[in-house]
């Protein structure tokens, strides 16, 4: 079996359309499918009742299947849903506040690191992982160049691991492998396409174990 913790790995976005029992049986159809590492659950256009809801409902899901579950932004619903973390992806001065109150006893990672400046302010934060991409960035089949370029420099220099936005395509997958980052994320490539989302993490965890570059080697 190959050993996944050595190699890149997928991390999934909960896309914004859909009432909970669909996200529900398209999340379990995607945990089916192959190693995930974690599972990222924004709000979207969500109130804060119906993501209250769709959180309570996908969280043990994720846990179940071995994932961590992310919520993304309000602590609130993270901690009443049981998650295993939280997103942040405001101002340096809410993903400060974060870390403080709530690691080591959540995971807390953080977003909205558009250029390395700005990255390099997060990384003094010491977050659980940096994230480059937006949530909804997955609008061509390949990633991002600007994500592609911010993942490689990281990886390449920095030690909290960086998790980068594929495309809407899972052979996007490869790309981001092989900048070195230790996750890639999608989204429309798996709750979206034209292959069950159980077809589509198989697929990617096969990309990524024949062709993701060994962290070791």
């Amino acid at each position: 079996m190959t050993d996944v913790e050595n190699r890149c790995r997928l991390v999934l976005i909960l896309p914004a359309g859909g009432d909970v029992q669909t996200l529900a049986d398209q999340l379990r159809s995607a945990l089916a499918g192959g190693d995930v590492a974690t599972v990222i659950i924004p709000q979207y256009d969500r109130n804060d009742h119906a993501f209250q809801a769709l959180a309570e409902t996908v969280v043990p899901i994720i846990q179940a299947s071995g994932a961590a579950a992310l919520v993304a932004g309000d602590s609130r619903v993270a901690g009443r849903a049981k998650a295993d973390g939280l997103h942040v992806a405001g101002k340096k001065e809410e993903l400060d506040d974060a870390i403080v109150k709530f690691t080591p006893k959540m995971i807390v990672g953080a977003g909205g690191a558009a250029e390395r400046h700005t990255a390099l302010e997060i990384g003094e934060l010491q977050p659980d992982y940096i994230f480059f991409g937006k949530f909804e960035g997955d609008i061509k089949p390949e990633p991002h160049p600007k994500n592609l370029a911010l993942g490689e420099w990281w990886a390449s220099m920095v030690e909290i691991p960086c998790i980068v936005m594929g495309g809407n395509d899972v052979a996007s997958v490869v790309a981001v492998a092989e900048t070195g980052a230790e996750f890639v994320a999608l989204r429309e490539a798996v709750f979206g396409g034209s292959q069950a989302a159980e077809q589509a993490v198989a697929e990617a965890n096969r990309l990524l174990d024949e062709k993701a570059p060994r962290f070791d080697a």
